[in-house]
């Protein structure tokens, strides 16, 4: 077995793309650090994003961008009330000449998939397009076919605007690894935004790391970052306060969930805090990995209680007191 250091050094050799796709993104993008890492997490961690920002946040920019910069097949799908499944997964052709079926691939059969405003196609879309997610296969015809890989679906929505919108149950939300919240920047960034996009067109990143390079580092951080059984315990305590809060020292949230976290929620913890202690070149997970994913994986896994609701209680406020509190080992 290779000594910490020795992981350590083949962590920080095969994690030297990772600054310079941060370097390319940051040529277009101001600002969005939390996102850009949310996302490399979720590509590192063969998982699925789900972002939620108001308008005009660069929500899609950033996506497209970073897409960019992987030699990888990218797709932009937008969502809308009369998308059809077969406009996402593709269908069977008939040929009269032949009489017989041809295959016709649909946007999915990408590398990296953009689902713009996912919660204005109506359920049987997002069902198609969230099982392709789970199973990462879709059947057309009589066939199933199996996905390219690398695959990553990353799927933006509109707090705000909930007319003619299809919101995604909860069963749905939980396939997604992470749900990152998009805000506003700071001034500064806002003046530099202002610099860069009223003046010359940024020029668009280059790709820089190929599906190869991303696979490995797939395989690294699933089999070879090192998780103490100590922080397996910390995860544990942490999703276990999310569905029985009182037996965890914390009855006064008792009355306010309403549903805890998923083992899915476990199982993206350990996925993502390797993925973040990949990311910052080392080769085992620290509590603070844990904690740095912990909201963006666990918030969308919690059902807030009427009166919760009430009381203005929101998820993210009681995962926050969960993670000043749950003890660290």
């Amino acid at each position: 077995m290779a000594s910490i250091q020795q992981l350590n050094e083949r962590v920080q050799r095969e994690a030297a793309f990772i600054e310079q796709v941060r370097t390319e993104i940051e040529q277009v993008i101001v600002g969005q650090e939390r996102l850009i890492n949310r996302l490399l997490i979720t590509l590192l961690s063969s998982g699925h994003a789900l972002i939620e920002g108001v308008p005009g946040l660069a929500k899609t920019l950033v996506v497209r961008t970073m897409a960019a910069t992987i030699n990888a097949q990218f797709q932009r799908i937008q969502f809308t009330p009369d998308l059809l499944p077969a406009d996402l997964i593709g269908t069977q052709i008939y040929n009269p000449r032949t009489g017989e079926f041809t295959p016709k691939t649909g946007p999915i059969f990408a590398n990296i998939v953009l689902a713009d405003e996912i919660n204005r196609a109506p359920a049987k879309v997002q069902s198609a397009l969230l099982e392709a997610m789970e199973e990462r296969q879709v059947t057309l015809g009589e066939k199933t076919r199996p996905l390219n890989e690398p695959f990553m679906v990353l799927a933006t929505q509109n707090p705000l605007e909930q007319e003619g919108t299809y919101p995604l149950p909860e069963a749905q939300l939980d396939r997604f690894m992470l749900k990152v919240i998009v805000q506003y920047p700071t001034r500064d960034e806002e003046r530099t935004i202002i610099d860069r996009m009223t003046g010359e067109i940024p020029p668009m990143p280059q790709p820089i790391v190929t599906a190869e390079a991303i696979e490995r580092a797939r395989q690294i951080v699933s089999n070879h970052i090192y998780v103490d059984e100590k922080i397996k315990d910390y995860v544990l305590d942490l999703v276990g306060a999310t569905r029985h809060p009182a037996e965890h020292g914390f009855a006064d949230l008792a009355p306010l969930i309403e549903i805890g976290a998923s083992p899915r929620a476990t199982i993206n913890l350990i996925k993502c805090a390797k993925a973040y202690a990949f990311i910052r070149g080392r080769g085992y997970i620290k509590p603070e990995d844990v904690k740095t994913v912990a909201l963006d994986v666990l918030r969308h896994r919690i059902g807030v209680s009427f009166e919760a609701e009430a009381e203005a209680i929101t998820a993210d406020m009681m995962i926050s007191r969960l993670l000043k509190q749950v003890r660290v080992p």
